[in-house]
C-alpha cells in the first residue's frame, strides 16, 4: 500500500509529466498528446515505484538486473522522456529538443537515449520484442521483469496475438503487458473500427492472468502492478483510461491523437494542467 504522502507525490509527478509533454509537443509542433496524457499515471507509477531502474549504474551487474521496459505505443514518447528526466536518465533541459533534428529524443523511442531498451513505433511489434527479452532473461536465470505498454488500437494487429500465444507457451511469468485502454485510435473508436471486446475473456483464453484497473487511480495501479510481479503466469493489465486526460477539450477526442496545439490551445491547456 502507498501512503497518502506517496500518492500526493506521484500525483505531482504526473502533473509535471503532463505539463512537460504539452510543452515538448507544442515546442516541436509535432507529437501525440492524447495517448501520452492517457498513460501518465501508468508510466509514472511504474517507473517511480514498481520497476527496478538503473539511471546511474556504474556496476554492470546492477545494470543487468534492471527491469526492462518496452513502449510498444511508441508515439507516447513525450511522456516516457519526461519520466526518464525525473529519474535522472536525461537532463530536464534536454526535453525541449524533442523531435528536433539531431536530438536523442526522437518522435518514437530509440536506444540512443538512456533508459530506452528498444526502438519502437511500428505498432504491433513491441510485445514480440518484450517476449524475446523475457525469454533471454529466463535463459540467463536473471530475475528481472519485462514491462510492455501497449495501446488498445494496436491490439488489432495479428502479431500482438502471436506474442500473447508465445508468452503463454513459454510460461513467461516475468512478462507484464499493460494495455492503455482509452478506446480511441487515430481513426476513431476502437470498437467501431475493429472491436476488441470481450478483451478480458480473450486474454484469459490465451492463458494470461488478467487484471482490470482504473488507469488514472495511482493506488490501484500500484497495487495491481505489485500483484502482477508475483504471478506464475504472464500478466495483462487492462488499464481503463481517458485519451487526452487532464485537458477538457482533448479528453475522449480522437482528433488529439497526433497533432500539436496552436498558441491559444496551448495556453488553455497550460491553465488546466497547472
Amino acid at each position: 500500500m502507498l501512503s497518502k504522502i506517496e500518492v500526493n507525490k506521484l500525483e505531482d509527478l504526473c502533473k509535471e509529466n503532463r505539463l512537460n509533454a504539452l510543452k515538448m509537443v507544442y515546442n516541436a509542433q509535432s507529437g501525440h498528446l492524447g495517448g501520452a496524457f492517457s498513460s501518465a499515471e501508468l508510466m509514472t507509477v511504474l517507473f517511480h515505484k514498481c520497476m527496478k531502474t538503473c539511471p546511474k549504474c556504474t556496476d554492470s551487474s546492477d545494470f543487468d538486473k534492471r527491469d526492462r521496459f518496452v513502449l510498444s505505443k511508441g508515439h507516447a514518447s513525450s511522456m516516457l522522456y519526461s519520466v526518464l528526466s525525473q529519474l535522472g536518465y536525461i537532463p530536464k533541459e534536454e526535453l525541449m529538443t524533442f523531435r528536433i533534428f539531431g536530438s536523442r529524443l526522437q518522435g518514437h523511442p530509440v536506444p540512443i537515449c538512456p533508459g530506452i531498451d528498444a526502438a519502437t513505433g511500428s505498432l504491433g511489434q513491441g510485445l514480440s520484442i518484450a517476449c524475446g527479452m523475457a525469454i533471454g532473461l529466463k535463459l540467463d536465470k536473471n530475475p528481472a521483469k519485462v514491462f510492455c505498454l501497449l495501446g488498445d488500437g494496436e491490439l488489432q494487429e495479428g502479431s500482438v496475438w502471436e506474442a500473447f500465444l508465445n508468452a503463454a507457451n513459454h510460461k513467461l511469468d516475468n512478462l507484464i503487458a499493460i494495455i492503455d485502454r482509452n478506446k480511441l485510435q487515430i481513426d476513431g473508436c476502437t470498437e467501431n473500427i475493429k472491436s476488441l471486446e470481450p478483451l478480458q475473456d480473450k486474454l484469459k483464453a490465451f492463458n494470461w492472468k488478467v487484471y482490470d484497473v482504473d488507469g488514472h487511480d495511482i493506488e490501484a495501479i500500484y497495487n495491481t502492478l505489485e500483484l502482477a510481479k508475483n504471478s506464475d503466469f504472464p500478466v495483462a493489465i487492462i488499464a481503463h483510461t481517458i485519451k487526452g486526460k487532464g485537458v477538457s477539450f482533448m479528453e475522449n477526442n480522437a482528433g488529439w491523437h497526433g497533432k500539436a496545439p496552436n498558441k491559444d490551445e496551448f495556453e488553455k491547456a497550460l491553465k488546466e494542467l497547472e
